[in-house]
């Protein structure tokens, strides 16, 4: 494993001349279109490389290291997400991964040295708004940081208590969130409070005393085509067609319900051939797509102008539930189904998952293999070929 794969480095986005201090981060080298970079605070040009050098800093350092030596011994995908997932917990690192060592003493623990003065809720926000994050990325922080003020029990330094988290882990599990979403607002606490220890505000990082579980993702049911020609042709009230068409100028373009509010016909799209294509990139991620405009989507840019309606995500999936209700589908009906549908609708027509993947705007294609559920259409036509073939 050579050293060089994770470097401590100092102002990456040269800011410091204007603000006065930069961003200390670990420069994780995974492969060579592959870099992860973990940020350990601010400083100023004058003192980041004493902290560079402290205990805290060596120690992320090794594991990051021993993380990465990991993926390599073990043949893993050198991606992001696979370090990640290490990183943060979400696999179950191979004992040779560097961890703290407990105490074994009997002596009684020394209370973790905190900074009373740092307000833990204005330190979360102060960070959001200083990262370089995509629009989609700052809301899903921000709709975390919102939870954690109705919660209201960590609000200092002194409430970051691994009984806290627990406690604000069973407030999350309401009802009206799913378990890989309460792991999302676990992941983002997670940075802050590691950020924390990291910067010697606190003795102990909560989240190494306790762990959540990231649960299971509900198995996704797309719209079949027969369903998709129902939903274009059922009669809606005026409210209820306009989310119809929004639900359909998704599911045959493959845009996610943010990209649909966002779409600008004038400056997203080009013309190749017969086809409109919307060449853009995702708010979520920021990463780029390129899709066509089929058919149905464009008879709905044509009824509205080619101006799509504006209406809340919330407000949205709320008339697809009664929309879903019309139609009488034994699945739930979200505007992610859209999405989902266009995939797999792109898939079963031997579209190859590589193209797919470019439609969607996924960076990995690990992402798009989601959606990969092979029909048994594709199976029957692809083995009348096979059998054709046979001699």
């Amino acid at each position: 494993m050579l050293k060089e794969n994770v470097t401590v480095i100092f102002d990456r986005k040269k800011q410091a001349a204007k603000r006065g201090s930069g961003k200390v981060e670990l420069r994780i080298y995974l492969d060579r279109t592959e870099r992860k970079y973990i940020s350990l605070g601010d400083f100023p040009a004058e003192k980041w490389e004493k902290f560079a050098s402290s205990p805290q800093v060596k120690a992320e350092r090794k594991k990051c290291e021993q993380i990465v030596g990991a993926m390599e011994l073990l043949g893993n995908e050198m991606t992001i997400a696979t370090f990640d997932a290490y990183y943060y917990g979400e696999e179950e690192q191979p004992s040779f991964i560097f961890t703290p060592k407990k105490a074994t003493s009997t002596k009684p623990k020394p209370k973790a040295k905190v900074q009373p003065s740092i307000n833990f809720i204005e330190y979360m926000k102060e960070h959001i708004e200083a990262e370089d994050l995509s629009e989609g990325t700052r809301k899903h922080k921000q709709c975390t940081l919102n939870a954690l003020k109705r919660f209201s029990k960590i609000q200092k330094l002194t409430d970051l208590t691994s009984n806290n988290l627990v406690a604000f882990d069973e407030w999350l599990h309401d009802g009206t969130r799913s378990d890989v979403g309460i792991h999302t607002y676990h992941k983002h606490l997670k940075k802050y409070s590691h950020l924390l220890y990291i910067e010697g505000k606190i003795g102990v990082d909560p989240y190494t005393q306790v762990k959540f579980k990231r649960g299971e993702c509900k198995e996704r049911e797309p719209l079949t085509e027969a369903e998709l020609q129902k939903l274009r042709k059922i009669k809606l009230d005026d409210k209820l067609d306009k989310v119809r068409d929004l639900f359909v100028f998704s599911a045959y373009t493959g845009l996610a319900y943010c990209d649909v509010q966002a779409f600008d016909f004038e400056k997203m799209t080009e013309q190749q051939g017969k086809l409109y294509y919307i060449d853009g990139s995702r708010i979520k991620t920021a990463s780029k797509f390129f899709t066509p405009i089929l058919g149905p989507a464009m008879e709905v840019l044509k009824k509205y102008k080619f101006v799509l309606p504006k209406i809340s995500n919330q407000k949205a999936n709320d008339f697809l539930h009664l929309i879903e209700t019309a139609l009488k589908l034994n699945k739930p009906l979200t505007f992610h189904v859209a999405r989902h549908s266009f995939a797999t609708l792109a898939l079963a027509h031997d579209i190859p998952i590589e193209n797919v993947s470019r439609m969607l705007g996924h960076k990995n294609i690990r992402t798009t293999q989601i959606y990969a559920k092979v029909l048994k259409t594709t199976i029957e036509r692809h083995a009348e070929n096979l059998q054709r073939a046979i001699r």
